[in-house]
């Protein structure tokens, strides 16, 4: 019986189309899954750990320490246990679960409001990378979900908390509310190195953030800042955040003359993998775009208006494409959520909203899917062709009252088209595809 990481694919896989674009999401996931990845990515023989192009021997070092913060990295310092095993000395992780390591104490934290648990996490992390000498190896887990899941002290953690809730419903871009994370914290923005500092320090990044800017996964605390106080107060200024405490992050280059960071996942792998697979097919592939911020209307609309259209020669009606195209996109499209109580994330509701948009016709399926399995539900996202417009055309649901409502789940959920794959333990971004046959 074949494996699936969708946990209702073959409910959801009614039609040839929604098989094969079932498929090729699936193969993005299987690009960013966390134990895959460390086990092509980190090699060890010997004394020697590989990472890319680089060769670590690790009998120089007198201890081997294993940081993490984020959604992935629970699974992750697992699989490098595996790895590594007894030549780990000690370490510590904060993610959204907890997982039987020997060597590495796990915590669990709250996402995306720190707490307590936080604090915690962030003092034993503090702890072990205070005193660090030349003789230390520090390996960093970095990954999608750290900026709130790793912060040292009460102060910190109660600003970053302030910080979420008012860039919550201005819809502005990540990037920008880590700018202002950076300078709250003395672990973010280049502050890891500084306390880890002089120990080499390998950072495996997981990248949640559209796009190459890979400084901006979990506020880059691996990685020296190139922004300033000033920048992070025009934009609290800009946006009427409020007050809060700055700090100015590293600018030495002696703090990171030995760290050394490697993107191991990033949307951009997934994207490339899900183009391999939709080729396998025998399908033409277009990419809208691997950091798309759009407001999900524009989002959806450059998504739709990048499909190749039919044309035709005398009477012969012919395609630009052979068996058929598909459009990849990924990124965090924007929604300003201005009512609550309802259900689902951006990615269910992009997919109703491509419904009242008049978008699905007989030959296409769209899907919009968050890569950690959970668009603020338990569902990843949403698979939408002609037959689920039938049956919520049935169900005499008013589909624009849902949108205005911003609940979508319970449409889908009665339709039978959410896609569900519990938490992935990945994350980055979410994937977009529309397939169209000719």
């Amino acid at each position: 019986m074949e494996l699936h990481s969708i946990k209702n694919f073959n409910e959801l896989a009614t039609t040839e189309n929604r098989k094969i674009a079932l498929e090729i999401i699936e193969a993005g996931m299987d690009a960013i899954n966390t134990e895959k990845v460390i086990k092509s990515s980190v090699i060890l023989k010997s004394d020697v750990l590989s990472i890319g192009d680089k060769d670590f021997d690790l009998s120089k070092y007198k201890n081997i320490k294993v940081i993490g913060f984020g959604k992935s990295s629970p699974d992750a310092a697992l699989v490098l246990e595996d790895v590594l095993g007894s030549k780990i000395t000690k370490g510590a992780v904060v993610g959204l679960k907890k997982v039987p390591c020997r060597y590495i104490e796990t915590f669990i934290g709250t996402h995306p409001r720190p707490s307590r648990e936080n604090i915690e996490a962030g003092n034993k992390i503090f702890e072990l990378l205070d005193g660090s000498t030349a003789q230390d190896l520090i390996i960093v887990l970095v990954s999608g979900g750290g900026s709130a899941l790793l912060c040292y002290g009460e102060g910190e953690c109660t600003e970053g908390a302030k910080l979420y809730d008012n860039f919550l419903s201005l819809g502005k871009t990540i990037s920008e509310m880590n700018t202002v994370r950076k300078h709250l914290s003395l672990f973010k923005g280049g502050g890891l190195a500084k306390i880890a500092y002089p120990a080499t320090v390998i950072g495996l990044i997981f990248s949640d953030v559209p796009g190459g800017d890979f400084a901006s996964v979990a506020s880059g605390p691996t990685y020296k800042d190139e922004t300033s106080i000033k920048d992070a107060q025009k934009i609290i200024i800009e946006n009427n955040l409020g007050n809060f405490d700055l700090i100015e992050t590293p600018k030495e280059d002696k703090y990171f003359e030995n760290v050394f960071n490697f993107v191991v996942v990033s949307n951009e792998i997934a994207i490339n993998k899900m183009v391999e697979k939709a080729k396998e097919f025998n399908f033409e592939t277009n990419i809208v775009s691997t950091e798309l911020y759009d407001e999900t209307n524009i989002a959806l609309d450059k998504i739709f208006q990048t499909m190749p259209q039919r044309r035709s020669s005398g009477n012969s009606p012919k395609t630009v494409f052979g068996v058929g195209s598909v459009v990849l996109a990924a990124g965090e499209p924007s929604i300003t959520v201005t009512k609550s109580g309802g259900k689902g994330g951006r990615n269910l509701h992009m997919g109703l909203l491509s419904i009242e948009k008049n978008l699905i016709d007989d030959d296409s399926v769209f899907i919009s899917f968050a890569s950690d399995g959970m668009d603020n539900s338990d569902a990843a996202g949403t698979v939408v062709d002609k037959n689920t417009v039938e049956k919520i055309n049935k169900l005499g649901i008013n589909v624009k009252d849902a949108l205005e409502n911003f609940d979508s789940y319970p449409v889908f959920e009665k339709s039978g088209d959410i896609i569900m794959t519990g938490p992935t333990g990945a994350n980055v971004s979410d994937l977009m595809l529309l397939l169209k046959r000719k």
